[in-house]
């Protein structure tokens, strides 16, 4: 399962390394194919963002980063209510939890999601079918990442540093950077990073979890597995 982001060429101002044969390939020109927007189209969706940190907290996911900074992502269900409710499960079972920025290019994302941290990982429940729709991509859109099929995408997703509208239609648009974009900026660039930033703890507004800050996180000797509990860790 694979869930790159590959940037092709879009001007002589940006030329990066080929990815991987079977690695997922976003162009940052037009696709050639016809896009269906009759479904995207013909849906009545909420265009305005809501950035009141105090309304609708069920909606809001926070990434506590590495960095020390919390950065609030308002999640639009009318958007991509599949989407949406992937990311708030996976959120409240910890997946996200250590999980690093894998893939970071200036001037246009920042990709997560993998606990692999190769960007061909993703989580154990079934693949996403898309919910594409005409929302652009802006600055701050979060967005699905997926490989070659449209029904592809799993847990990974990615943070818009810039508008980059060849990805509308094409992508799951599910929500916006309501706070702190600046931290985003921050992330550490690198395909990988040499020393990537990670989230280490991923919350819902609404459940109230206080902010990790680094160091805080249990080193992985310290923590207690089921051997320990059965005295096998001899």
């Amino acid at each position: 399962m694979i869930r790159q982001i590959a940037l092709t060429a879009f001007a002589a101002a940006f030329t990066f390394a080929a990815t991987p044969a079977a690695a997922q390939d976003v162009s940052l020109t037009p696709a050639v194919e016809a896009v269906d927007e009759t479904n995207a189209e013909n849906r009545q969706l909420p265009v305005k963002v809501n950035f009141n940190m105090e309304e609708e907290r069920e909606n809001i996911l926070l990434l506590d980063l590495s960095t020390g900074e919390r950065v609030a992502i308002r999640m639009v269900p009318e958007w991509a209510p599949n989407h949406v409710e992937r990311i708030k499960t996976l959120t409240r079972d910890g997946f996200y939890n250590g999980v690093v920025f894998h893939r970071v290019i200036d001037g246009f994302m920042a990709q997560t999601g993998d606990p692999t941290g190769t960007g061909q990982g993703g989580s154990t429940l079934p693949d996403l079918e898309e919910e594409f729709n005409f929302l652009p991509h802006v600055r701050g859109t979060v967005s699905m990442a997926r490989a070659d099929s449209e029904d592809s995408a799993n847990s990974q997703f990615f943070i818009v540093f810039y508008p980059r509208f060849a990805l509308d239609r094409r992508y799951t648009n599910f929500g916006r950077v309501i706070h702190n974009m600046a931290a985003v900026d921050a992330v550490q660039r690198g395909e990988p990073p040499s020393n990537p930033t990670r989230i280490l703890q991923a919350s819902i507004a609404s459940d109230n979890v206080a902010q990790m800050m680094p160091g805080q996180e249990k080193p992985a000797s310290e923590r207690i597995t089921l051997d320990m509990l059965l005295g096998n860790d001899s």
